[in-house]
């Protein structure tokens, strides 16, 4: 399932979301070939993902579970 959390608020007051897989897979941004880890997007964004089969390398996971500077 895709999860969906807030993630933090910008300087600028604009508040960030982190999309990510709960099975520890890959995302598909719907309409793109892109594929992500974890999407990091700005409130109400139009974007929407989908899980693929892929697995997400275990050293990856590690990185997806602390705060990274956006």
């Amino acid at each position: 399932m895709i999860i969906k959390e807030f993630f933090r608020t910008r300087e600028d007051g604009v508040r960030l979301f982190k999309s990510y897989s709960d099975k520890g897979v890959y995302i598909h941004k719907i309409g793109t070939d892109e594929e992500y880890s974890e999407a990091i997007d700005v409130e109400n964004s139009w974007f929407f993902y989908e899980e693929t089969d892929r697995p997400i390398e275990q050293e990856e996971i590690f990185y997806i579970n602390q705060e990274q500077p956006y």
